[in-house]
């Protein structure tokens, strides 16, 4: 557990719970690309699965979802494998492309996955936590197999989701509702400059 998980909105952090059939790739993509169109400033990655002209499944790439670049992040084992190697250069940029999310302050950081590498405490488990420290809405996904690491990882903080675009939806609503109205109240409640009024510090006679 990291000790500044304490001082988190846990509404802000959000995992989606699948299951080996569940497709969570394709749901945060078309859950990122929604939002992307409408205009809302998002950073981090999202997952597309790679298949080969009869299906099988040969590599991986992760989106920039702030470029929209492309980050290959599988090694393929050669052919006839059915698995593959994850890339340490293209980890290293999948990295980047969060941290610079963290950095951009945007309204939402993605990172497609909670699973097997960082909960042995490797892939993206830092820049995860980065973003969670960081204080903005976080979404991300992990399978039901890695659920106890995840817990052990967040102090049991946070918000969990059903795998389904209508819950990931609701949830980003009400996320977004609350910030607005926050931020509204902290307006409000500011002092106009312009009505600000300067006192000479030279005494009068």
């Amino acid at each position: 557990m990291t000790a500044d998980f304490q001082d988190i909105n846990p509404n802000h952090l959000a995992a989606i719970l699948y299951r080996p059939e569940d497709d969570v790739d394709g749901l945060l993509v078309d859950f990122a690309g929604a939002l992307l169109r409408d205009g809302e400033r998002i950073g981090g990655i999202v997952q597309r699965n790679l298949k080969d002209e009869t299906g099988r499944s040969n590599g991986m790439h992760v989106i920039d979802l702030m470029t929209g670049g492309e980050i290959s992040i599988c090694q393929p084992l050669g052919s006839g494998a059915t698995a593959c190697k994850l890339d340490p250069a293209g980890l290293a940029e999948a990295s980047l492309a969060v941290s610079r999310a963290i950095a951009g302050d945007v309204a939402l950081i993605i990172v497609n996955k909670f699973s097997k590498q960082e909960a042995a405490g490797h892939g993206l488990r830092d820049e995860l936590a980065e973003a969670i420290i960081a204080g903005g809405p976080v979404l991300t996904a992990v399978p039901e197999k890695c659920l106890d690491a995840w817990k052990d990882f967040t102090g049991d903080r946070g918000t969990t989701l059903l795998c389904a675009p209508r819950v990931v939806e609701e949830w980003w609503r009400e996320v977004s509702l609350r910030r607005a109205g926050a931020q509204a109240a902290m307006q409000a409640t500011a002092p106009d400059p312009s009505s600000t009024t300067f006192r000479s510090s030279h005494p009068t006679t």
